[in-house]
């Protein structure tokens, strides 16, 4: 059974067709969508409320909806690609919905029955890229959604 390195997941966006009231801006490299290099977030958990009943030993369980936790997408900052994007995005946090799509890829190419879809993620936060006069590595950002339900 073969393994996943972390490299091959990525993800990338694109603006939701419901929910918007404005279009957010769209996010295009070469006439395909960017990838972002690091995706954290979007465990699934349910709360749960335990019930003694008249003495038991054991409880009852109780089970609340199952949520899904805020996703942080993660990607090295471009000048030219990532510049006009953010400048148009910093003013939509907390109005933009986008669909972000996970893929898990084999030799760089997308594996469609491993693939994870978050419809209608709203823009909660966006983190400006960080500088630092004494670093030669790349400086990124990041973006993190709201997520209502996975397809």
């Amino acid at each position: 059974m073969s393994k996943l390195a972390q490299r091959q997941i990525v993800a990338s966006i694109t603006p939701s067709t419901n929910g918007n009231i404005e279009a957010p801006p769209q996010m295009q490299q070469d006439g395909s969508y960017a990838y972002f290099a690091q995706v954290t977030g979007g465990e699934i958990t349910a709360s749960v409320e335990k019930i003694y009943i008249g003495g038991k030993q054991f409880p009852e369980v109780l089970c609340a909806p199952a949520e899904i936790g805020d996703i942080t997408l993660t990607r090295h900052y471009s000048k030219e690609l990532d510049g006009p994007f953010l400048a148009t995005l910093r003013q939509m946090v907390g109005r933009a919905y986008y669909n972000i799509q996970v893929d898990e890829l084999n030799c760089n190419v997308a594996v469609p029955e491993l693939q994870r879809t978050y419809s209608q993620a709203l823009l909660v936060g966006l983190t400006e890229p960080e500088g630092d006069a004494a670093s030669g590595a790349p400086s990124t950002y990041s973006l993190t959604f709201s997520i209502q339900s996975v397809v």
